[in-house]
C-alpha cells in the first residue's frame, strides 16, 4: 500500500507544481588530451557552485535558471580552462572539456602548494548524490592534505581532532582505533563496507593508502545494515587519477621513529584504459617507555580499467604486517589514583612475545553508466586477518601498589566475505525532481580467538612487581604458549567466536522542490542478521527501519535540515526473566544548519541531536550466564564545525561539541546501574582549534606556520561516578606546534606535539570488584615529541 500511495503521490505533486518555471541542465565529459577520462577534479559555475567529477569523467549541473554561466575547471598538471555558456530556459546542455597535460602547471600548483581541506561532496562510496551543503545529516570530511600537514600517520594517530565530539580512549596503541562519538563506539567502514569483525577490529590503517575520512554523525541508513546510532567512520583508499606522478617522503621523529612512503599513479596502457596506483609504507618506532617497539609494513597495489566508456572495473588489494609489544603494555595499575606512577613507568619485561599481525584485503569494484541519468556499482571484497601473540593483565594488584604480573595469549583469525549492489538515478517528475538510492547488502564474518593460556611474571611473597624500584625479568623459565590445535578449538572452547551473517536491502528517495530549494527524503531498509557472540548461539534479528528528513535552501549556500532516523543491533543472551533477547534500537531526531563560505572554500556546520536506545542488555550479577535490559540511555548534544580557509594563505579547522550522554531508565533487579550515570567514552566538553598559515609572497613565500590545541574536559571512564569525582579522568590539554616550507617538488613539514609536555592520559578506568583492593588503570600519552618530513612530487 505504501508503494501504490507513493506512486500516486508522485505525479499529483509534479502536477501541482508544474506551474513553476522550467529548470535547465549543465552536463558533460571531462578528458584529458590523450582521451583519458578525467576523475580527480571540481566543476565549478560562476565561481562559486562546484560539483565533482566522477569516475566515469562525467559531471551535472540541475535546476539552473535561464542566464549566463562562467564554468571552469582545474587540476595538478593539467592546463585549466574557463568558458562562458548561455543557458536557455529547460535547456540541456552538453558541454565536454578536454585539458591538456603540462608539467609546468603541476610546478605552479607545487609551488602554491594550497590545496583545499573544505569538501563539498562526499565519496561515491557514501553511495549518495547529494552535495554536502544539501545533505540532511552531519558528515564531516578529513582529507589527505590535512592530514599530510599534521604528519597523521596511522588512523589512531590524533585524526579525531578534526571533528567535533570525537575521542578515543586508547587500549592498545595503534593496533586499534575505537573511536568514540555521541555516547558510543562507533563503526569502522572502509570504501563503503561494515570491516568490524570484533570489538577490537580492524586494525588500524595506515595513512600512506588513505584518500580521506569521513565520519558521518548518526544512523548512516543508507549505508549501514547495523549498527549504533552514534554513527560510523569511512575510510576511502586511494585509487589511480589517470595523471602520471609520484611522491616519496621520509620521516623522522623521537623515540627513535622512522617512516618512509612511496605513492606512485599512473598508467599501463597506451590507450590510457588500464591505470595504476601503487602505495608502499615502513614504519618503525619506539616509545618513552622502556622495551616498546612498533613496525609496519604496507603494500597497496590498485588497478583500475576502463572497459568501455561507460564500464569501469577497479581491483585494489592491500596488505598490512604489524609487530609490536606485547600488547597491554601501555596498561599501568596502582591503588594510589590516577598518576600516581612515573609517566614512563611500564609493567612489560623484555622477553615477552610480540604480538604480529598479518592483514590483507581485496575489493574489486564494477562502475556502470547505464544512462546520462542512472548509474549501477557492484564492489564484493574478502579480508583475512590473522593475529599472535599476546597481552599483559594483572594477576593481582595489593593495596600497597606490588603487581603480580602475567600475560595472555591472545592469537586469533578473522575471515570477512562482503558483498554491495547499488543504484543511483537522477528523474524527473514535473517539477519535483528525485535523487534515488537502491540496493542490497551481504557480509559473512568469521572471528576466533584463544585467550584462554597464561603465563604469570612473578611470584607471591616477595616476588610481586614494583613499579617504584623495578626489576624486570621473570620469576620462572618462560614457556612458549601451546599452539598445537588449530585457532578455532580453543576459540570454540573458551568462549572466543564471533559469528554473523547479514543481508538488507534498502531504498531512498530525496524529492526536490521549488529548483530543489525544499527536499525531502524518505527511505527504509530491511535488514535480517544473524550473530552470535562470545561461544553463544546465534540468534536471528529482523527489522524495517526508517529514514524521514526534509532540508531547505536558504540560499545556494546555505542550508538547513531536520531529520529523524532509526537503527538497530542485534543482541545476543538468555535473559534472566527467561523471555528472548531483543535488538537494541535506537532513535534519532536532529537539526541542523550548514553554510558555505567564500565559493565554498569554507563549511561551516551546526547540529543538534537527540539519541534515545532501548533494550541494551548486560550480564546479570546473581546469575553471569544470564543477562538482564538495563534500561533506557539517552544522548543530547551540540556541535559546532569550522573548516577551510579564513583568508588567502590562512586554513583553520575549529570545533566543539558537547555530549550529555547518560542513562535514563534502570529496569528493576539491574545492578550497578543508576539513573544519570554518565555513558562510557562520553566527554562532556571537547573543543579543538588548528590554524596553518603559509606566507603568500616575499623572500620568504612558501614558509608555514602552525599551531594547535586539543581538550577534553569533565571525562567519563567505564565505571562513572558522581560520588567520587576522583574516579573519573582528569582533563586534557594539548597545545601543538609547527612548521612547514615547501619549494617546487619539495617540502619539509615539522610538528611538535605537547608543547607543555603534560602529563595526558589517552584513556583509564577506576575498578572496585576486579581486584581485591581498589585499582586504578590508566594508559599515558607521549611527552613533548616532534616529527620531521621531507617530500619530494614529481
Amino acid at each position: 500500500m505504501k508503494t501504490k500511495s507513493k506512486a500516486l503521490l508522485v505525479p499529483l505533486l509534479g502536477f501541482a507544481l508544474g506551474g513553476y518555471a522550467q529548470t535547465g541542465v549543465i552536463r558533460g565529459v571531462v578528458r584529458t588530451n590523450d582521451n583519458h577520462f578525467a576523475s580527480d577534479l571540481t566543476v565549478v559555475l560562476n565561481d562559486s557552485l562546484r560539483t565533482k567529477v566522477d569516475q566515469a569523467g562525467t559531471y551535472t549541473f540541475r535546476n539552473l535558471k535561464p542566464g549566463r554561466y562562467i564554468i571552469s575547471t582545474n587540476h595538478i598538471s593539467l592546463r585549466s580552462q574557463r568558458d562562458t555558456l548561455l543557458l536557455q530556459d529547460a535547456e540541456t546542455r552538453q558541454f565536454d572539456f578536454t585539458l591538456a597535460v603540462d608539467k609546468h602547471v603541476l610546478q605552479e600548483v607545487v609551488v602554491d602548494g594550497y590545496l583545499p581541506i573544505a569538501e563539498t561532496v562526499v565519496s561515491p562510496t557514501l553511495r549518495v548524490q547529494t552535495p554536502l551543503v544539501e545533505l540532511p545529516q552531519n558528515v564531516q570530511i578529513v582529507n589527505a592534505d590535512l592530514m599530510a600537514k599534521q604528519q597523521i600517520f596511522n588512523m589512531a594517530d590524533g585524526l579525531m581532532r578534526n571533528v567535533s565530539g570525537v575521542s578515543r580512549m586508547t587500549h592498545w596503541n595503534d593496533m586499534y582505533v575505537n573511536l568514540n562519538m555521541r555516547g558510543s563506539q562507533i563503526q569502522a567502514f572502509r570504501n563503503g563496507m561494515n570491516v568490524v569483525s570484533s570489538f577490537w577490529s580492524p586494525l588500524s590503517e595506515d595513512m600512506s593508502v588513505v584518500e580521506r575520512v569521513e565520519i558521518v554523525k548518526g544512523p548512516a541508513g543508507f549505508m549501514m545494515s547495523s549498527g549504533d546510532p552514534a554513527g560510523i567512520y569511512n575510510v576511502v583508499t586511494k585509487k589511480p587519477t589517470g595523471v602520471e606522478k609520484g611522491e616519496v617522503t621520509f620521516s623522522l621523529g623521537s623515540f627513535s621513529s622512522y617512516r618512509s612512503t612511496v605513492d606512485l599513479d599512473g598508467k599501463l596502457s597506451k590507450d590510457n584504459r588500464l591505470l595504476y596506483r601503487l602505495n608502499i609504507a615502513g614504519d618503525t618506532k619506539g616509545s618513552f617507555r622502556p622495551f616498546e617497539e612498533n613496525k609496519r609494513l604496507v603494500i597497496a597495489p590498485v588497478l583500475s580499467y576502463q572497459l568501455d566508456s561507460k564500464t569501469k572495473a577497479t581491483f585494489e588489494y592491500t596488505y598490512q604486517r604489524a609487530q609490536m609489544s606485547d600488547v597491554g603494555s601501555a596498561y599501568v595499575f596502582s591503588p594510589f589514583g590516577y598518576k600516581s606512577l612515573p609517566r614512563e613507568t611500564t609493567f612489560s619485561s623484555p622477553g615477552l612475545e610480540p604480538m604480529k599481525v598479518n592483514d590483507q584485503s581485496a575489493y574489486l569494484t564494477i562502475d556502470h553508466q547505464l544512462s546520462s541519468n542512472w548509474k549501477i556499482t557492484a564492489q564484493g571484497a574478502y579480508f583475512a586477518y590473522d593475529q599472535t601473540g599476546a597481552s599483559s593483565w594483572p594477576a593481582d594488584v595489593l593495596a600497597d601498589g606490588r603487581v603480580v604480573r602475567k600475560s595472555d595469549i591472545w592469537d586469533a583469525t578473522s575471515r570477512m566475505t562482503l558483498g554491495q549492489v547499488f543504484v543511483n538515478g537522477n528523474v524527473q517528475t514535473g517539477a519535483v525532481k528525485h535523487r534515488i538510492l537502491a540496493g542490497l547488502d551481504f557480509g559473512k564474518k568469521n572471528y576466533y580467538a584463544d585467550w584462554n593460556q597464561s603465563f604469570v611474571l612473578d611470584s607471591l611473597d616477595g616476588g610481586e612487581f614494583d613499579a617504584t624500584n623495578p626489576v624486570y625479568g621473570f620469576d620462572f623459565p618462560y614457556q612458549p604458549f601451546d599452539r598445537s590445535l588449530p585457532i578455532k578449538i580453543p576459540a570454540t572452547g573458551g568462549g572466543g567466536v564471533i559469528e554473523s551473517n547479514y543481508s538488507s536491502a534498502y531504498i531512498q528517495d530525496e524529492l526536490g522542490f521549488f529548483d530543489n530549494q525544499l527536499r525531502l527524503t524518505l527511505a527504509a531498509r530491511y535488514t535480517s542478521m544473524s550473530q552470535a557472540s562470545w561461544g553463544g548461539d546465534p540468534i536471528v534479528s529482523k527489522k524495517v527501519t526508517p529514514r524521514v528528513a526534509l532540508s531547505y535552501s536558504i540560499d545556494r549556500h546555505t542550508s538547513a535540515y531536520a531529520l529523524y532516523d532509526q537503527s538497530f543491533i542485534p543482541q545476543n543472551g538468555t535473559l534472566y526473566s527467561g523471555g528472548a533477547v531483543q535488538p537494541l534500537t535506537g532513535d534519532i531526531m536532529e537539526l541542523g544548519l550548514k553554510r558555505e563560505w567564500f565559493g565554498s572554500r569554507l563549511s561551516t556546520s551546526l547540529s543538534a541531536y537527540q539519541i534515545t536506545k532501548n533494550n541494551e542488555v548486560t550480564a546479570y550479577g546473581p546469575r553471569p550466564n544470564e543477562s538482564i535490559e538495563i534500561g533506557q540511555k539517552r544522548v543530547r548534544g551540540i556541535e559546532l564545525d569550522i573548516i577551510g580557509r579564513l583568508a588567502p594563505g590562512l586554513n583553520a579547522v575549529a570545533n566543539y561539541a558537547f555530549t550529555d550522554a547518560e542513562i535514563t531508565q534502570v529496569n528493576a533487579e539491574v545492578e550497578g546501574f543508576y539513573v544519570g550515570q554518565r555513558l562510557t567514552g562520553a566527554d562532556r566538553h571537547i573543543a579543538n582549534l588548528w590554524l596553518d598559515y603559509n606566507l603568500q609572497r616575499g623572500f620568504l613565500q612558501g614558509l608555514s606556520f602552525r599551531a594547535g590545541m586539543t581538550s577534553n574536559m569533565d571525562r567519563t571512564t567505564a565505571f562513572y561516578s558522581d560520588e567520587h569525582p576522583e574516579w573519573n579522568l582528569p582533563d586534557y590539554l594539548r597545545f601543538d606546534a609547527g612548521l612547514g616550507y615547501h619549494k617546487d617538488h619539495f617540502t619539509v613539514t615539522l610538528n611538535v606535539q605537547n608543547l607543555a609536555d603534560s602529563y595526558l592520559l589517552a584513556g583509564g578506568s577506576h575498578y572496585t570488584n576486579y581486584f581485591p583492593t581498589e585499582v586504578y588503570s590508566w594508559q599515558a600519552e607521549m611527552p613533548r615529541n616532534f616529527r620531521l618530513t621531507f617530500g619530494y612530487k614529481f
